[in-house]
């Protein structure tokens, strides 16, 4: 039974992560349910997830805008060195900590999912309302707010793709093919990075970690298959609950 809830796990967070985002709530909440440590659970979640993550860079590389604010160069660093902090901050927390942490974790991400598309679309309209093309943002904010979301991507990565994209919408991008592809990027970075660092501080659950990953691939696949097929507001309908109900029932524990 368990390794069916993982399996099973494992294909619904590939799908959502390819169609809406979210996936890593659904593998959190499995690990965990079959008995793995809130810390390896995250990270095992987060590491069998990551072939996705790289596997949307690819495939949108060509769709790839940076803002106006911050080089190239600029967000690389930006993403290694947010993804190993973060990711160096979860090795060095307590699992009572942790476990104490993951329902506002859970909070905060859905919150995002709820709040994000309006912003973004709020922002772009403001945009398109304006003349200028100047960002928003001065660049030293949009590096400290952007590193600030791959400290929280290398530490929980939970709601990190619709974060990254609420965030770009404030350094001013307004094409959303080309925020697209700078998430799938972003996040790809930083997750590689702070799957090494899990790795390195053995809180990487092997047992799990395979069918997790494979099935996370097969659901990624049936996700892009499905995504013009499927309600987005539908999906985020459903993201949206399965956080508040998972974020209560880890405030019952």
């Amino acid at each position: 039974m368990d390794w069916l809830i993982i399996a099973l796990a494992g294909f619904l967070g590939g799908m959502l992560n390819a169609v809406a985002g979210g996936g890593s709530f659904i593998t959190l909440l499995a690990l965990v349910f079959v008995g793995v440590p809130p810390i390896a659970a995250n990270a095992t979640g987060t590491a069998a997830l990551l072939p996705g993550y790289i596997a949307s860079a690819w495939r949108f590389r060509k769709d790839i805008e940076y803002p106006a604010s911050l080089s190239f160069k600029n967000l690389i660093l930006i993403a290694l060195i947010g993804g190993s902090i973060g990711a160096g901050i979860l090795l060095t927390t307590s699992e009572q900590v942790f476990a104490t942490l993951i329902p506002w974790l859970i909070l905060l991400a859905t919150a995002a999912f709820i709040i994000g598309p309006w912003l973004i679309k709020r922002r772009i309209a403001l945009q398109g309302m304006s003349t200028s093309s100047t960002p928003t943002l001065r660049p030293i904010t949009a590096l400290l707010m952007l590193a600030a979301v791959c400290i929280y991507g290398g530490y929980f990565n939970g709601g990190l793709g619709i974060i990254l994209l609420a965030s770009f919408g404030l350094m001013g991008q307004t094409n959303l093919h080309g925020m697209n592809g700078l998430k799938n990027l972003i996040s790809a970075l930083l997750t590689a990075i702070a799957v090494v660092i899990y790795a390195v501080g053995n809180v990487i659950d092997g047992q799990y970690l395979l069918l997790l990953a494979v099935m996370a691939i097969i659901g990624g696949y049936v996700g892009a298959v499905l995504a013009y097929r499927i309600s987005q507001p539908l999906l985020r309908g459903f993201i949206v609950i399965v956080g508040l109900a998972m974020a209560l029932g880890f405030f019952m524990r």
